[in-house]
Protein backbone atom coordinates (compact mmCIF):
# COMPACT_ATOMS: atom_id res chain seq x y z
CA UNK A 1 0.00 0.00 0.00
CA UNK A 2 1.46 3.43 -1.31
CA UNK A 3 -0.76 5.05 1.52
CA UNK A 4 -3.41 5.22 4.25
CA UNK A 5 -5.16 7.88 2.45
CA UNK A 6 -6.46 6.83 -1.16
CA UNK A 7 -8.93 9.39 -2.93
CA UNK A 8 -11.19 6.56 -4.17
CA UNK A 9 -11.80 6.00 -0.35
CA UNK A 10 -14.09 8.88 -0.01
CA UNK A 11 -16.49 7.98 -3.13
CA UNK A 12 -16.21 4.22 -0.90
CA UNK A 13 -17.23 5.97 1.74
CA UNK A 14 -20.01 8.15 0.34
CA UNK A 15 -21.51 4.80 -1.34
CA UNK A 16 -21.93 3.29 1.96
CA UNK A 17 -19.80 0.74 1.71
CA UNK A 18 -18.79 1.15 5.22
CA UNK A 19 -22.47 0.40 6.23
CA UNK A 20 -22.28 -2.82 4.78
CA UNK A 21 -21.31 -4.72 8.17
CA UNK A 22 -23.82 -2.21 10.27
CA UNK A 23 -26.81 -1.26 8.55
CA UNK A 24 -28.49 -0.15 10.98
CA UNK A 25 -26.17 2.24 12.78
CA UNK A 26 -25.17 3.49 9.06
CA UNK A 27 -28.32 4.47 8.25
CA UNK A 28 -29.00 6.18 11.47
CA UNK A 29 -26.15 8.16 10.70
CA UNK A 30 -26.82 9.16 7.45
CA UNK A 31 -30.27 10.26 8.27
CA UNK A 32 -28.56 12.14 11.67
CA UNK A 33 -25.92 13.61 8.63
CA UNK A 34 -28.66 14.98 6.43
CA UNK A 35 -30.69 16.71 9.00
CA UNK A 36 -27.50 18.21 9.88
CA UNK A 37 -26.70 19.25 6.69
CA UNK A 38 -30.26 20.59 5.49
CA UNK A 39 -31.25 24.28 5.30
CA UNK A 40 -31.82 25.13 8.49
CA UNK A 41 -31.28 28.44 10.71
CA UNK A 42 -27.89 28.34 8.49
CA UNK A 43 -27.55 28.14 5.00
CA UNK A 44 -25.89 25.10 3.25
CA UNK A 45 -23.44 27.10 2.22
CA UNK A 46 -22.51 28.08 5.80
CA UNK A 47 -22.87 24.58 7.04
CA UNK A 48 -20.00 23.42 4.34
CA UNK A 49 -17.68 26.64 5.12
CA UNK A 50 -17.86 25.41 8.79
CA UNK A 51 -17.71 22.17 7.70
CA UNK A 52 -14.10 22.50 5.51
CA UNK A 53 -13.13 24.71 8.55
CA UNK A 54 -13.57 21.62 11.35
CA UNK A 55 -12.09 19.69 8.57
CA UNK A 56 -9.04 21.00 8.51
CA UNK A 57 -8.88 21.32 12.41
CA UNK A 58 -9.39 17.34 12.66
CA UNK A 59 -7.20 17.11 9.72
CA UNK A 60 -9.32 14.90 8.29
CA UNK A 61 -8.32 14.79 3.89
CA UNK A 62 -11.47 13.02 2.83
CA UNK A 63 -13.58 15.53 4.79
CA UNK A 64 -11.25 18.16 3.43
CA UNK A 65 -11.89 16.91 -0.29
CA UNK A 66 -15.27 17.01 -0.25
CA UNK A 67 -15.88 20.17 1.86
CA UNK A 68 -13.81 22.20 -0.36
CA UNK A 69 -15.80 21.09 -3.26
CA UNK A 70 -19.56 21.59 -1.66
CA UNK A 71 -18.33 24.86 -0.67
CA UNK A 72 -16.83 25.84 -4.33
CA UNK A 73 -20.08 23.69 -5.26
CA UNK A 74 -22.32 26.40 -2.99
CA UNK A 75 -20.46 29.50 -4.44
CA UNK A 76 -17.52 29.90 -2.11
CA UNK A 77 -14.23 31.44 -3.69
CA UNK A 78 -10.88 30.54 -2.17
CA UNK A 79 -10.61 33.70 -0.27
CA UNK A 80 -13.76 32.94 1.85
CA UNK A 81 -12.46 29.02 1.94
CA UNK A 82 -8.92 30.28 3.20
CA UNK A 83 -10.54 32.70 5.80
CA UNK A 84 -12.21 29.88 7.26
CA UNK A 85 -9.23 27.62 7.32
CA UNK A 86 -7.15 30.43 9.29
CA UNK A 87 -10.66 30.87 11.61
CA UNK A 88 -10.83 27.17 12.50
CA UNK A 89 -6.17 27.53 12.81
CA UNK A 90 -6.98 30.72 15.02
CA UNK A 91 -9.46 28.82 17.21
CA UNK A 92 -6.93 25.86 17.52
CA UNK A 93 -3.93 27.80 18.16
CA UNK A 94 -6.14 29.58 21.24
CA UNK A 95 -7.13 26.10 22.34
CA UNK A 96 -3.81 24.79 22.56
CA UNK A 97 -2.56 28.16 24.53
CA UNK A 98 -5.62 27.93 26.63
CA UNK A 99 -4.55 24.72 28.09
CA UNK A 100 -1.19 26.11 28.85
CA UNK A 101 -2.96 27.40 31.96
CA UNK A 102 -2.91 23.96 32.85
CA UNK A 103 0.65 23.25 32.48
CA UNK A 104 1.27 26.53 34.03
CA UNK A 105 -0.65 25.89 37.47
CA UNK A 106 0.92 22.51 37.66
CA UNK A 107 4.56 24.54 37.43
CA UNK A 108 3.76 27.05 39.99
CA UNK A 109 2.11 24.33 42.17
CA UNK A 110 5.85 22.94 42.18
CA UNK A 111 8.02 25.37 42.31
CA UNK A 112 6.14 27.43 44.91
CA UNK A 113 6.79 25.21 47.42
Amino acid sequence: MESYLNKEDLAKFNAGIIGEDAGEMWDKFMEYYGTVFAEGALTTREKSLIALAVAHTVQCPYCIDAYTNASLGHGCDQDQIMEAIHVSAAIKAGATLAFGVQSKNISDSLTMK
